[in-house]
């Protein structure tokens, strides 16, 4: 029986900026190239539209977390390119506990609810 494409779900509050600094930790990516690396990392599951991604990337910047800076494609456009700051990676690794905790909280209620 063919498997059948994940149904897309809606992100959880709080779990954008998560899936963006943890997608921008090997390297740099401009604005769609991050929406498309969720997009093929959870198999469609989640699809992260502009109205979403750029209010998350310019609110990261505005922590500190990334850094932007404008740069050319090899196709020519002019794009924005998003990078982690040291203090990025040192949040990404605290949300990654959180997001640990939330994992194991929820199936224990799963399991014992």
């Amino acid at each position: 029986m063919p498997k059948s494409p994940p149904a897309r779900t809606d992100l959880l509050r709080g779990t954008l900026d998560l899936l963006i600094l943890r997608t921008l930790s090997p390297r740099a990516l401009h604005g769609v190239a991050i929406a498309d690396r969720i997009a093929q990392v959870t198999q469609g599951t989640f699809d992260v539209q502009p109205g979403s991604l750029f209010p998350a990337l310019h609110r990261l910047e505005q922590a500190g977390w990334t850094t932007g800076a404008w740069t050319t494609t090899e196709e020519g456009r002019r794009v924005r390119s998003y990078a982690l700051t040291a203090a990025g990676r040192r949040q990404l690794v605290e949300q990654e506990h959180t997001w640990d905790r939330v994992v194991a909280a929820v199936a224990q209620v799963l399991r014992n609810a």
